[in-house]
């Protein structure tokens, strides 16, 4: 188990500390994306490369004849994060991109939902608990949200933004309209 006092890093830095065409990459989706830090984007990076790295083992496995250990759960995860489609191979998951991750963050579908005016005002809204999906409030601005799921992302109950008479609510109408 070990000790909680030194928990590892979920995430790998990059290896060119100052690549430029990285940095500027990089850059441009923390401001896209709306991230606290380098870290967070990190963070998703090594998600995807465990991804890519759990599809290219059992591709190597079949190429040997060997029995794929959860190919078939594999797909359906990642098809229930909305990540690929239910028909997918592991060649399709190969093709994921960063964008593919970063447009399943709950932070980039409550901006997308038009619950917030912003990106950064809707990281604001999820740290502060105004967020929810169905009947849970989730304070996890970088939380994945299910396919399933991503309909069911609300205000939260005890929120002042449920009411339509909110400030808020009413300036973000009227530049609709």
């Amino acid at each position: 188990m070990g000790t909680s006092k030194r928990q590892t890093n979920k995430f790998k830095p990059p290896t060119k500390i100052w690549d430029k065409s990285r940095i500027d990459r990089d850059r441009v989706l923390r401001r896209k994306y709306g991230f606290k830090s380098k870290k967070e984007l990190w963070k998703e990076e090594s998600f995807l490369r465990n991804i890519r790295k759990r599809a290219r083992d059992i591709i190597a496995s079949k190429a040997t004849n060997t029995e794929a250990e959860g190919e078939k759960t594999f797909i359906e995860t990642l098809n229930k994060l909305g990540l690929v489609e239910k028909d997918a191979t592991e060649d399709n998951v190969l093709e994921l991109g960063i964008e593919d991750i970063l447009e399943r963050r709950l932070q980039t579908i409550v901006f997308k939902k038009g619950l917030s005016r912003s990106i950064n005002e809707a990281r604001q809204m999820i740290t502060h608990s105004h967020i929810a999906i169905g009947d849970k409030v989730v304070s996890a601005p970088s939380m994945l949200v299910n396919k399933e799921d991503e309909d069911r992302v609300i205000y939260a109950p005890n929120s002042p933004f449920k009411s339509e008479t909110h400030p808020i609510r009413v300036k973000k109408e009227e530049n609709k309209g």
